[in-house]
């Protein structure tokens, strides 16, 4: 048996839909088709000044956001970061975020360690307040 796994983000069912987030937001989460155990990668197309209509945090996983395409504003505590092509923020995990796609929307890649349980998420509504 081989030691890799591939998969094509774009062709990994988008989670939106089932939220109620399309057709604003793609959400494809690669960690079981990939059978990922310590780690985590997941691909998101935000539409033109969409926001998340949550905020979120960990108790222990820290992420990074990579902008593939457009741009972004991201929400982390109490700062509003612009972020433009290619640009990586990381962000620790006890810090809430949230996504804005900018002008002409963003796509992203976001990667994490993930709990073993895959419990340690918090959402938090209405994090934008503006």
């Amino acid at each position: 048996m081989a030691g890799y796994t591939v998969v094509n983000l774009r062709e990994i069912e988008d989670q939106a839909p089932r939220f109620g987030f399309a057709p604003n937001m793609e959400a494809r989460y690669a960690r079981g088709p990939l059978g990922l155990d310590q780690a985590g990668v997941s691909l998101f197309r935000l539409a033109p000044d969409y926001r998340q209509p949550f905020g979120h945090r960990h108790t222990q996983q820290e992420e990074v956001y990579v902008i593939i395409a457009g741009s972004a504003r991201i929400k982390v505590d109490d700062e509003v970061v612009e972020l433009r092509q290619w640009d990586a923020i990381r962000v620790p995990g006890d810090t809430t975020r949230a996504l804005q796609g900018g002008p002409e929307g963003a796509e992203l890649i976001a990667f994490g360690a993930p709990s073993a349980d895959n419990r340690d998420a918090e959402m938090v509504p209405n994090w934008w307040t503006d």
